[in-house]
């Protein structure tokens, strides 16, 4: 036992490694500062790469349904009617959904993003990307993707779907985040969340107005329109900023 837990950062990424290390404890002075600097400098290679693609809509999903699947497909419609809407598709820019919602936008001719993380699993990148940006640290990623973004759309996924959804629904909770939709697609997948939701209003530990955060829809045109009524109506469209050649920087 001792022998295989002393043998397992090696067979992981140094991204990942870096994580478990952060998240043991308290490290030396030297090192946190070590982690302090790679969290600045995961933060500002985000910055410079996604500061210039336009409003986006991130796209969660799991990595594991590939083409062919329901899922998938209804993904990638949704990447297609997001970008003719004028939005860059956003995604964690890993396969499965994710390739799907990006694949979708560049048929569509629209710009297609994503903000990867190093994995011992589905860390490379999908081929339907115009920019993409790799990250180190997990939850850099996370704040990348709620970022950019004025609507979520959540597609069939697991875990890392859940903490990506959960996520945004606590800072709009909290009021760190404006009301930006989050749109459930599949609602069958999703029923029994749907229902727990539901049955956590009727109890007293979120609030009844919460509920309203999500919507539930099979209907990609569905979602189109509660995008349009709930985002860019409310918010507009902030303005895209230009690149400065100068300091090394392009947009989409």
């Amino acid at each position: 036992m001792t022998d295989r837990l002393a043998s397992a950062p090696d067979a992981v990424p140094p991204g990942v490694r870096a994580d478990q290390i952060f998240l043991e404890g308290p490290r030396s002075r030297p090192d946190e500062l070590a982690t302090l600097f790679s969290v600045m400098r995961d933060f500002l290679r985000g910055f410079r790469v996604l500061h210039f693609v336009g409003p986006c809509v991130t796209v969660f999903g799991s990595a594991r349904l590939g083409p062919g699947t329901p899922a998938y497909e209804q993904a990638r419609a949704m990447g297609g009617a997001l970008a003719r809407q004028g939005f860059t598709v956003m995604t964690g820019g890993g396969p499965g959904i994710m390739e799907a919602a990006n694949r979708g936008a560049r048929e569509a001719g629209g710009r297609s993003v994503g903000c990867n993380i190093h994995l011992p699993f589905e860390q490379s990148s999908n081929p339907y990307l115009d920019r993409v940006v790799t990250m180190k640290h997990f939850f850099v990623r996370k704040t990348l993707l709620l970022k950019y973004s004025y609507a979520f759309v959540i597609c069939p996924g697991g875990c890392g779907t859940l903490d990506e959804l959960f996520e945004a629904v606590t800072l709009i909770q909290t009021g760190k985040m404006r009301q930006f939709p989050l749109v459930i697609l599949d609602p069958a997948y999703w029923q029994e969340l749907l229902a727990q939701i539901h049955k956590m209003a009727r109890a007293g530990t979120i609030s009844p107005g919460d509920v309203d955060l999500f919507f539930a829809t099979d209907s990609v045109e569905a979602a189109i329109r509660h995008i349009e009524e709930r985002a860019v109506k409310p918010f507009g469209l902030k303005r895209v900023f230009r690149p400065n050649p100068l300091l090394g920087e392009r947009g989409c």
